[in-house]
């Protein structure tokens, strides 16, 4: 990978996981990270919000990054159920995903509400990680840029800048099936997120700014996927349920 961005891996465990193993999970990657000399990445852990204060205690002092898989867009409230940016925050998160495609499908969340969810992250001090991507039919129909370029464009709030978002590109397609779109397919969409991140942000936020990907990321497709001029790093679904897994992916940084 041969620029100035970090790589980032972040694990989605999504709704997967009680007390026990998902502590297990988290104590064995903090001693894997303590005992890496010099990862040559940062690595972020977005377990389900039942699991985020046992995470937390797990990887205390670890160097390891925790993240929460929503927010609502308000800071408090009447709103049974939501978690806001502030109160992952006061747990201890730095980062927050917003716009997942299982949040787009499942709850009907569109554009304007995945920007206001990042505008309430950013304001609360998290990074957002705004996802984008497009469904099989849409690229069967050749609008995967059209589509993805949409998201971006409708997603990423005003003045936003790289320290403060990460776009992940996870073709809908692709996620938890074992189907991956060719490595020259996967650069294609991630230097065109960045041409569009230019064209609604400013060049120096486009270069500083870390894209993701994220669709069926396994330890024997890591090392491609992750040597490509744009992609710096990965979101990762599955694969990050098993710690030795999820840690060879990472590892997988060239």
């Amino acid at each position: 990978m041969v620029n100035s961005r970090t790589p980032l891996i972040a694990g989605n465990w999504k709704m997967n996981g009680l007390l026990g193993d998902g502590r297990a999970r988290a104590e064995d990657l903090a001693k894997r990270m303590q005992g890496a000399a010099n990862p040559g990445f940062e690595m972020l852990l977005c377990p389900p919000a039942t699991l985020i204060a046992g995470t937390a205690a797990a990887i205390e002092g670890s160097g390891l990054l925790l993240g929460g898989q929503d927010c609502h867009f308000n800071s408090g409230g009447a709103h049974t159920g939501d978690i806001s940016a502030a109160m992952l925050a006061d747990f201890g998160c730095s980062h927050v995903i917003v716009g997942h495609s299982e949040r787009r499908a499942d709850h009907g969340e569109g554009d304007d509400l995945v920007r206001a969810k990042a505008t309430a992250a950013i304001e609360a001090g998290l990074i957002a990680i705004i996802c984008a991507g497009e469904t099989e039919a849409q690229r069967d129909a050749g609008k995967t840029n059209d589509v993805v370029a949409a998201q971006v464009r409708g997603s990423v709030p005003d003045g936003a800048d790289g320290s403060q978002m990460v776009i992940a590109y996870e073709p809908v397609w692709a996620i938890g099936t074992g189907r991956t779109p060719t490595e020259a397919e996967v650069q294609d969409v991630h230097a065109m997120i960045r041409a569009t991140l230019a064209e609604v942000t400013n060049d120096a936020t486009a270069q500083s700014c870390r894209i993701l990907y994220g669709g069926s990321v396994k330890p024997d497709n890591a090392a491609g996927l992750l040597a490509l001029a744009d992609v710096d790093g990965g979101l990762v679904g599955g694969a990050s349920l098993a710690a030795a897994d999820f840690w060879a992916i990472a590892a997988a940084i060239g």
